[in-house]
């Protein structure tokens, strides 16, 4: 019931994945940021807009019809479709992509199976599949904890380990081949009260802790988790 865990870096997760975009086609699986959409926006922190200015072709699928819309009035090719659903994406008549991206999506659903099933629709043989998701053993909710708090989107019903998360993929198919880390943005809480500043202090206090662990060859304390997969 002890796992090793496998060699990973921390990056910057734009950085890593605009990289790994460039020159290919690609498409981008829950891309609206439903939620978020307009903070990150303002942010400059839009995973889309920025795979967009390296990928080759670039494609934008999500749930979010409203979302999707907005995309496409702003001349992304974008539609909608529930991955879980495999004929729905099969419809769609896609080409095949170079590298698929599902970013901060899997933590979302709760038959995660299924959509990790659909992607295989998506992807050429020789293509890769990008997951990214809040790390289970990062460390602010371990610090988050001992003040009985827990730090987490309000729609997310799952938490991914390293072991967890490969794991799953193999049992859908998808064989893991590289780990990375990244460090999650802290963003102020807007009521201005005292408490919010000591929490987000703290936050900030806490990443510095986790690049520093990272550095030193734990990287898994960082907060953010990416592994790349290909067809088994």
């Amino acid at each position: 019931m002890v796992h090793r865990l496998p060699p990973a870096t921390l990056v910057d997760r734009f950085e890593f994945l605009s990289g790994l975009a460039a020159g290919r086609r690609v498409v981008h699986v829950g891309f609206a940021d439903t939620g978020c959409a307009d903070a990150n926006t303002q942010a400059g922190a839009w995973l889309h807009a920025h795979l967009d200015r390296t990928a080759r072709a670039l494609v934008g699928i999500d749930v979010d019809a409203a979302g999707v819309e907005n995309a496409r009035a702003q001349g992304y090719d974008a539609h909608v479709v529930d991955c879980r659903d495999i004929d729905a994406v099969h419809a769609l008549g896609l080409a095949p992509a170079d590298v698929v991206i599902a970013g901060e999506v899997i933590e979302h659903l709760d038959d995660a199976g299924r959509f990790l099933d659909g992607l295989h629709a998506l992807i050429a043989d020789d293509g890769v599949l990008v997951v990214t998701t809040p790390n289970a053993t990062g460390l602010v909710n371990a610090f988050a904890s001992l003040a009985n708090y827990e730090v987490n989107h309000p729609d997310h019903v799952a938490m991914y380990t390293c072991h967890t998360l490969d794991e799953l993929l193999r049992r859908h198919a998808w064989e893991p081949v590289a780990h990375h880390v990244f460090l999650q943005q802290v963003k102020a809480r807007g009521d201005g009260s005292f408490r919010a500043g000591v929490f987000t202090s703290g936050a900030r206090a806490v990443l510095a802790i986790e690049r520093l662990l990272a550095r030193m060859g734990r990287p898994y304390s960082a907060d953010g988790l990416i592994v790349v997969a290909r067809r088994a």
